[in-house]
């Protein structure tokens, strides 16, 4: 039985192939279609995509950090809204956007330390408890904004030497800014952590069956506070990627829903790394898509109807697929040691 639960976790631990394919699919019609008459298009088309799922993939990631440990994260609106406005107001008054940065993802680690305190403590519903995080973001985030406040500049691409010199290729993945080379090794990273390591052994064991991985030692409170702490780090840096990276300015609400989209994301990357950047990636080329419709002066449907497209695409996947994807068996219940 212990056999054959590894193994099937083992094979969730592998990026879906679906998923993969969906997006390898729909970038080589895009990259044939704009490609062979207006190469300059495909590749902003291309990097458009890499770079809008990169606060997806870090808000998926978050919520996968605490998922796997058995805690439910819908608070990610807010921690990514709360980096945001913490790393802006510290590029406004220091001009350090390596600070800025770091106050940002600080700032992550405490709403995850307070969504750990309401959800592992207090054992307080972890969806009302994520609730309370979004709205206390928003209305504080909201009210503490001072309209008129200038950024100290942001964060620029970094080109990479040779690499970014390939056709294609290398404007896409070798000119980018600080956090979406950042955001991809993340990826990477995480997905060893969880999959060949004792410590990722230690959380799968905690969000599966968090009884006996306390028989056998493992301290399960801490495990659960350790990792929606990281997911709250993770949140935080994606906040800081929209005002220090992206946009370089920020705006009420300014998340727009990310958070829950990339809660979309981990759960069609069936809480895989590579699958959630996998599910980032198709839903960061849809939206670059019907973003170069727009521009593109495209009038045979209302302009409306093409910016839904990357929403209707996640609704699709999600109606799709989410009921073949196996969530830790033990996340959403609180723990009690006896």
């Amino acid at each position: 039985m212990a056999q054959a639960t590894l193994v099937a976790e083992q094979r969730r631990a592998l990026p879906s192939n679906l998923i993969w394919g969906i997006v390898a699919v729909v970038a080589v019609i895009a990259t044939f279609y704009f490609y062979g008459t207006r190469p300059a298009v495909t590749t902003a088309i291309l990097a458009s995509a890499l770079r809008q799922a990169t606060p997806l993939v870090l808000g998926a990631l978050s919520g996968l950090y605490c998922e796997r440990s058995g805690v439910i994260n819908i608070g990610i609106e807010g921690m990514m809204l709360v980096g945001a406005f913490v790393a802006f107001l510290t590029n406004v008054y220091t001009a350090n956007l390596f600070l800025a940065t770091v106050v940002g993802v600080a700032s992550g680690v405490l709403t995850g330390l307070l969504h750990a305190f309401l959800s592992v403590t207090i054992k307080m519903d972890q969806i009302i408890s994520g609730t309370i995080i979004n709205i206390l973001a928003l209305e504080l985030t909201g009210f503490f904004y001072q309209a008129g406040l200038t950024t100290q500049g942001k964060l620029t691409p970094v080109a990479i030497p040779l690499l970014s010199d390939i056709p294609l290729i290398g404007p896409v993945l070798f000119n980018n800014p600080p956090i979406t080379y950042l955001s991809i090794i993340l990826v990477i990273v995480t997905h060893i952590l969880l999959f060949r390591t004792v410590w990722g052994l230690r959380t799968r064991a905690v969000g599966e069956h968090p009884r006996a991985a306390d028989t056998v030692g493992i301290d399960v409170i801490r495990t659960r506070y350790i990792n929606v702490m990281l997911g709250g780090a993770l949140a935080g840096l994606a906040g800081a990627y929209l005002t220090l990276e992206a946009v370089g300015s920020f705006e009420r609400a300014m998340t727009n829903g990310r958070g829950f989209v990339a809660l979309a994301v981990m759960i069609f990357g069936k809480w895989t790394p590579l699958g959630a950047w996998g599910a980032a990636l198709l839903f960061g080329l849809a939206n670059a898509l019907q973003t170069q419709a727009q521009f593109s002066n495209f009038d045979a449907i209302p302009h409306q109807f093409v910016g839904m497209l990357p929403y209707i695409l996640t609704i699709v996947v999600l109606a799709g697929f989410v009921g073949r994807a196996h969530p830790p068996a033990a996340i959403g219940q609180p723990y009690d040691k006896e």
